[in-house]
């Protein structure tokens, strides 16, 4: 019988058998959504209206796309469906998904509001900057859903994408607000669980890792750009130095003159610079925030496993008793027993209806441990596929991420070197 004589990690390789079969159905549920569509973030708009508590406020839509793939592959010039959704949309779509598919490293949303960015730049969230790369960060979040073999064939991804009105009821009718988590019970499966899977608690800690480390990246990026952000705009001062002295000067007038445009042009160029190099730090913060994410699929392990450990707890427990009560051996030290000892036995029919009652809950419990198990089994299944395939994902996009960084770093130098190498024919000329 389930939890008679087996720890919790032994009955968890009892049922394993039964979820041989998830692996493959993970990756069998279909083509992804990205195969079959076209999907893009094309514009954000600005527009003003009343919230909940009927007061005035300004806030962002953006326009989603989308278009059947076979019309773009026929070169059909067929004109897109398009809606117009807030971030808190996303939002409402993300919170879903993290509730439906526990087992999955949900992709993140980008930034509400902007973080580690040089002091220069706005950190506005209605900044138009600001809001073309969160634009660009929501349409990569789409993408990331629908080309993830799971969630790219949920229904109500689909009625977020094509359905303007309504989209909302439907999410709310799923119910998954009361499927969802508290953060006490979370907190109190990560302290309480007795044998969490090994493999969990390093990618627990991997993520605090990964989290530690982008963090500092970009807080280095951010005091880098700052410091460059100061040394371009004082190449202005040597324009206008060389520019106030070329009137004093006839011969080498000329010389310095462009030599200072040079200059002047240098300065001015570090704006769009850091402006492009946002878009790179906006790809390593999309992994800080993965982070957190899988941190989230971890959490999950924990309280399913702290839950089946309960279940077998309780159903050891009422097997001790129901053995206690038939044999009329006490074990353990219990209040009913020392009562017993002080005022006598129960009646014979007292005793059999107890016996049965407690038959029943083990019956329940055995059950219960049962479900638990294939819970924790699927869990711990399903999401080890999901983390490879997260990993493999953050190897590629980091290792692209990083070079493409370098390049634009590499790229920027040269702009520098040619601008002193057209301030030296300058001086040459003179």
């Amino acid at each position: 019988q389930p939890g008679a004589e087996l720890s919790p990690r032994e009955l968890s390789l009892r049922f394993l058998p039964m979820l041989c079969g998830v692996t493959a159905q993970m990756l069998e549920e279909g083509s992804t959504l990205l195969r079959r569509m076209e999907i893009c973030v094309a514009e954000a708009e600005k527009r003003n209206g009343k919230n909940t508590v009927n007061m005035q406020e300004t806030f962002t839509v953006y326009l989603v796309e989308t278009r059947p793939m076979d019309a773009v592959a026929e070169g059909r010039n067929q004109a897109p469906d398009s809606l117009w959704r807030r971030y808190s949309e996303f939002e409402l779509l993300r919170n879903y998904l993290l509730v439906t598919y526990p087992y999955i490293v949900v992709p993140p949303l980008p930034e509400k509001r902007a973080e580690f960015v040089w002091h220069k730049l706005s950190a506005d969230n209605m900044d138009p900057d600001f809001v073309e790369r969160r634009r660009v960060g929501l349409e990569n979040f789409l993408l990331r859903v629908a080309s993830h073999p799971v969630l790219s064939n949920d229904k109500i991804l689909h009625h977020f994408l094509i359905e303007e009105h309504g989209w909302k009821e439907v999410v709310y009718e799923t119910g998954f607000q009361a499927k969802a988590d508290s953060r006490l019970r979370a907190l109190s499966a990560t302290f309480r669980v007795r044998n969490p899977d090994k493999r969990f608690m390093e990618m627990k800690h991997y993520s605090d890792e990964l989290q530690s480390h982008t963090s500092q990246l970009l807080r280095a990026r951010a005091r880098v750009a700052d410091r460059l952000y100061g040394v371009y705009k004082v190449h202005g001062n040597y324009g206008r130095v060389f520019s106030e002295w070329s009137a004093m000067e006839k011969e080498m007038g000329d010389g310095l003159q462009s030599a200072g445009h040079h200059m002047d042009a240098y300065a001015a160029s570090i704006d769009d610079i850091l402006e492009e190099e946002e878009h790179y730090a906006d790809q390593l913060k999309e992994y800080l925030f993965y982070a957190e994410a899988l941190r989230a699929v971890c959490r999950k392990h924990e309280l399913t496993q702290f839950e089946f450990e309960m279940a077998s707890q309780e159903l050891v427990s009422k097997k001790q008793q129901h053995e206690e009560l038939s044999t009329g051996i006490v074990r353990t030290f219990s209040f009913k027993g020392m009562t017993n000892k002080l005022f006598g036995q129960e009646a014979p029919e007292q005793r059999e209806a107890r016996l049965k009652l407690l038959e029943d809950l083990i019956a329940e419990g055995e059950e219960d441990v049962q479900e638990k198990t294939v819970e924790c089994g699927e869990h711990v299944e399903r999401a080890w596929v999901d983390m490879h395939r997260f990993k493999e994902q953050k190897d590629k996009d980091l290792r692209e991420a990083l070079i493409n960084y370098a390049v634009m770093q590499i790229s920027m130098c040269k702009k520098g070197i040619q601008m002193w190498s057209n301030a030296k024919e300058c001086f040459l000329k003179m």
